[in-house]
């Protein structure tokens, strides 16, 4: 097939696959609040109260101005409903995300999660909706439905647009001019493309069925590998590194597969030729069980690894600010820059790895019965 056809599909493969992972990241359940959260009147502060309460609170803010490696690290790689860039001494760069939440009693509410936080970037109630830990709960303890555009969200639907603006581009030259020599992205894309047929679809499907799986090969390669590079830089989303999203492109994955299956496919799981009857009691629940192992399996790989080399990257960091010692990052800050590279490279492994091990999955299913 030639690679301005498969270009062609692409445009509307990235189309379904943006659409189905932006809705799987939308934080769809209801969260209940215990009765021990709702806020009762303070009691009278009495003089002994009112006498202890500054060196309260002083020593109430050295402890918060404690540094936290912890909170770092699970503030990066979490899901939020505002996107965070950089913090320069008490003035926080955030982008607030609009929040979409419903609740039986007031209904569908659209307002800006800024509305959560106060002039001094506390979190603060709204409308009787408070969000705690990445969740918004009702202050009544009713059941609230979150729809919300997170940051992982948003970064879905970016990475989609990058996409489709870069591929359809390219599209567009290749049907100007199919015969001209490819420059600029396409002497870029095109040897990737080239290496995904070639070396991972021809392969593992063979020559006779891989044309059909192609555009969604190629679309789950780039997705990948786009967003692993998008959570790389400074303040982006972890989107490769949220289970949601890993668990979506398992499932999607895991119905391909099975639908393309033939009778092959089926007959080597239910009733295995040339074993015993009295075998196919044990070995076929564990052919059943393997089938559904295989997506979880795909699932917790680039959800781990993802999130690992994150975890990793800033604890390195981290360990300039919990000693307190400048001349560590002498030491810290090239280490975390080669580990950074690491990370680069694992982005495209991680990216090869799952179109990989999917092609042999669909391969295995659309394989013809040998004599």
């Amino acid at each position: 097939m030639p690679i301005k056809t498969f270009f062609k599909k692409m445009y509307f493969s990235n189309i379904i696959l943006g659409l189905l992972f932006s809705f799987s990241s939308l934080s769809l359940w209801a969260n209940e609040t215990n009765g021990t959260d709702t806020v009762h009147a303070a009691p009278a502060v009495t003089e002994s109260a009112q006498a202890t309460a500054p060196a309260e609170a002083g020593h109430e803010a050295v402890a918060t101005e404690k540094f936290d490696p912890g909170k770092l690290i699970m503030h990066h790689i979490a899901d939020e409903h505002e996107w965070h860039f950089f913090t320069i001494g008490h003035t926080h760069v955030t982008l607030p995300l609009p929040c979409i939440v419903y609740s039986p009693s007031q209904g569908l509410l659209v307002f800006s999660s800024s509305n959560f936080k106060n002039e001094h970037h506390e979190e603060v109630a709204y409308q009787g909706l408070v969000l705690e830990h990445g969740k918004i709960h009702a202050e009544n303890g009713e059941h609230v439905y979150d729809f919300s555009i997170t940051k992982n969200v948003a970064s879905l639907l970016i990475s989609a647009v990058l996409l489709l603006s870069i591929f359809i581009g390219i599209g567009k030259k290749y049907q100007e001019n199919p015969h001209r020599a490819p420059k600029g992205a396409q002497s870029l894309f095109e040897p990737v493309i080239i290496f995904v047929r070639d070396e991972i679809a021809k392969t593992n499907i063979g020559e006779k069925h891989y044309r059909r799986f192609m555009p969604y090969l190629l679309t789950v390669f780039f997705f990948i590998w786009f967003n692993n590079m998008l959570g790389l830089i400074p303040g982006g989303a972890n989107v490769t590194g949220n289970i949601a999203v890993t668990l979506v492109l398992a499932v999607i994955a895991f119905v391909i597969t099975n639908l393309n299956g033939k009778k092959n496919y089926w007959l080597h799981i239910f009733a295995m030729p040339g074993v015993p009857k009295w075998m196919l009691v044990i070995l076929t629940p564990v052919e059943i069980v393997g089938v559904f192992m295989k997506p979880f399996s795909l699932m917790v790989r680039l959800f781990a690894n993802i999130t690992a080399g994150h975890i990793i990257l800033l604890s390195l960091v981290s360990l300039i600010f919990i000693f307190e010692n400048a001349a560590l990052g002498v030491a810290v800050v090239p280490f975390s820059l080669f580990m950074n590279v690491i990370e680069m490279i694992v982005a495209v492994i991680q990216a090869y790895i799952f179109t990989m091990l999917v092609s042999t999955y669909i391969g295995a299913a659309v394989e013809e019965h040998h004599h």
